[in-house]
């Protein structure tokens, strides 16, 4: 047994086959049929568990000086069985909707260990949200506004733009003046200013600038700009906060060239910094929240999928290039369409092979975006053979589709020698199911 790829040590090399955990990747494709998505359990844990024990060991933290918690962005992966993991590892959920305020609670999340932190929300959705009597941080002055007519939450949270970005992929950044997200400072001011006199005791302050970054110094350069904004508010109308959440953005390298985020060394000039702004701004003792998604779930997801039909390069003919076809496409895994991502793609049949030939690795979507990987340098493959392609627990199943009425992927769980079924894969029924054809219609 050899260790196949850096980060990776959940997956091994086995005489040439690709191994999750114990178990064989043709074993986990052959009984769950392709495409699929497996995770490993003890990845996911120990990912969990690194970040945890960077904070504990930080000296503000384990003196006492300073509260942290981590909360689990239920977006990355909202599979019931991976978030009753990350609340067995004690950490809170950062819910991006109704709908993931309802998983979190079913995954046995307390109501105080979630956050419901939407974009432009709803009145409705603002009213489940008091409803789940969990903390709500909102990203606008409007809902603001209108929360506070509907009723007191818990804990009142905003999100500010503090105008800083972060992350290589523009698709991924989530603050700025071409940013969507979060609010002025001024406007932010006025939404404490009418949740203190609404009579709000708990309050919390949010940024989010951006996602998979993998430079140490920016997490705590990003907590200091918080810090003053948070001082700022505090002068001008004397609160304290619960907590100071400075998002998520802990990055995974996808690529094999990519540096690995050395998490210990961020988390380490993050608490320093948080430590010396509270102090420095008199902040009381406010808690430092962290919100990772990918960090703990990305690696620990390996998507399977096998090759149906195989075009060779025809360079005389329109068609220059060589296209593999397989089973998954962009409905399965939308992120190389949506932003060009990068996955890395092995052989799982034969990881020995040497990579000879460029191909591109496409799908069964009628789209021609509809390609997982474009002129990638790959061993000599034939129709059935399966590929494993990496880094797919995050943003994986959760921005799936039923694109060409395509259904979406099982999940699978492998935990030692173990593999259990955590989602079943759809069929017809659960694609056309819910549509209804009026009587005039039949005739």
């Amino acid at each position: 047994m050899s260790k196949l790829i850096r980060n990776h040590d959940f997956l091994s090399n086995r005489g040439g086959k690709l191994f999750v955990e114990n178990v064989s990747a043709e074993k986990l494709a052959a009984k769950f049929g392709t495409p699929v998505y497996a995770y490993s359990e003890l990845r996911i844990r120990e990912n969990a568990r690194r970040v945890k024990s960077a904070l504990a060991f930080t000296p503000e933290i384990s003196r006492g000086l300073i509260r942290s918690e981590l909360f689990y962005a239920v977006k990355a992966n909202n599979n019931l069985s991976i978030l009753s993991i990350l609340r067995n590892e004690n950490l809170g959920a950062d819910a991006a909707g109704p709908a993931e305020i309802e998983l979190a609670q079913r995954a046995g999340f307390p109501k105080n260990k979630i956050l419901y932190s939407g974009v432009f929300h709803s009145d409705e959705e603002l009213k489940f949200g008091l409803k789940s009597g969990v903390a709500v941080n909102v990203d606008s002055l409007s809902a603001a506004k209108r929360l506070l007519k509907f009723g007191k939450p818990p804990l009142f949270s905003m999100r500010v733009n503090p105008g800083i970005t972060g992350g290589k992929i523009r698709g991924l950044i989530f603050a700025g003046s071409d940013a969507k997200f979060g609010e002025s400072v001024a406007n932010v001011l006025q939404g404490y200013r009418l949740a203190k006199k609404a009579g709000v005791k708990k309050l919390g302050l949010h940024m989010m600038t951006g996602s998979c970054i993998l430079d140490e110094n920016y997490f705590a350069a990003a907590a200091e700009k918080l810090l003053a904004i948070a001082g700022a508010i505090r002068k001008k109308i004397g609160i304290k906060f619960e907590f100071i959440d400075i998002g998520g953005g802990l990055g995974i390298p996808y690529r094999l060239n990519e540096k690995i985020l050395d998490v210990e060394k961020a988390v380490k000039l993050t608490v320093k910094v948080f430590a010396a702004g509270v102090a420095k701004f008199d902040l009381g003792n406010p808690k430092l929240l962290l919100e990772p998604g990918r960090f703990l779930v990305g690696d620990a997801g390996v998507l399977l999928t096998r090759i149906q039909t195989i075009k060779p390069k025809t360079p005389r003919q329109a068609r220059g290039k060589a296209f593999v076809g397989v089973d998954a496409g962009m409905q399965t895994l939308l992120r190389p369409a949506l932003y060009g991502a990068w996955h890395e793609i092995l052989f799982a049949g034969n990881l020995n092979a040497k990579a000879v030939k460029k191909v591109s690795i496409v799908g069964p979507i009628c789209e021609n975006t509809d390609q997982l990987a474009r002129d990638r340098l790959l061993p000599k493959l034939a129709e059935g053979d399966l590929l494993a392609i990496l880094d797919t627990g995050a943003y994986g199943f959760g921005m799936s589709s039923n694109y060409n009425t395509r259904a979406r992927p099982a999940e699978v769980l492998v935990s030692g020698g173990k593999a259990e079924i955590i989602r079943e894969r759809e069929g017809l029924k659960e694609i056309i199911g819910r549509q209804r054809v009026p009587n005039r219609l039949k005739k």
